[in-house]
């Protein structure tokens, strides 16, 4: 009952806020500083989950310049948990396929968020360029989850190395964003599910970086990640047993 309760007012509720901001951003169309504000929007039903989202931005990290952010995608809780923590002028990169979600896909779109074509080879291998063009274009960060796909409870997987490509490209850091697990975690018919973190790390330099080294960066990134992710499960589980 419970979760029919929680699935029924998510679904309203999401509706709503898509409806509202869809109209809100028809103002002032394509504005990098709507994702941000509806990201966190769709954050707030964190609550209605019954989870706590603790959120960890480093002083002088947020909002300090262009840059490239990269988290790792677990499922489709990510929309309540990492989305508490994106920052003013960052956009998505999501499939054009998105556009055509009912609700959601024109407040995809008119928020600022960046379409690509994943399913033409040819288009796709341009994702680099165009998130170099925009970065430098608009004056935005971009987030993006070089896993490429949602994780499911297998761990971080191995990351495609076009985030990091574009980074190097652009001349812009790299920031990690990490959130502890939550696949299998939350039970949507029990009033309290327990903590979740998500934590920005400090900025990567990516000047000494070149196109033959990136896999070095790729490999540096999923290191330092991995290592972030299983701490913030132990702080989980620790939070987790004093409640007990």
């Amino acid at each position: 009952m419970l979760l029919i309760l929680r699935v029924f007012i998510a679904v309203v509720y999401c509706i709503l806020v898509c409806i509202f901001g869809t109209v809100y951003c028809l103002f002032s169309p394509r504005n990098p500083r709507h994702v941000a504000t509806f990201g966190h929007l769709f954050g707030r039903m964190s609550t209605l989950f019954g989870l706590k989202v603790e959120i960890r931005v480093p002083a002088g990290v947020a909002n300090n310049g262009n840059c490239i952010y990269i988290a790792n995608h677990q499922n489709n809780y990510d929309m309540v948990t990492a989305a508490n923590i994106v920052q003013p002028r960052t956009v998505t990169v999501g499939k054009k396929s998105l556009l055509w979600v009912p609700f959601f896909g024109p407040l995809y779109w008119l928020s600022g968020n960046l379409l690509i074509d994943r399913d033409n080879r040819t288009k796709a291998q341009s994702t680099i360029a165009l998130v170099v063009e925009q970065c430098k274009k608009r004056d935005i960060s971009i987030w993006m989850f070089p896993e490429g796909t949602r994780s499911r409870g297998r761990g971080l997987m191995p990351f495609k190395t076009g985030a990091f490509h574009a980074a190097i490209t652009a001349g812009v850091p790299i920031i990690p964003i990490c959130v502890s697990t939550t696949n299998g975690k939350i039970n949507l018919n029990r009033w309290n599910n327990g903590q979740a973190i998500v934590e920005m790390m400090a900025p990567i330099d990516t000047s000494t970086y070149g196109k033959e080294s990136v896999r070095d960066l790729v490999a540096y990134c999923h290191t330092l990640m991995a290592a972030k992710i299983a701490q913030l499960d132990t702080e989980v589980a620790q939070y987790h047993a004093a409640r007990k």
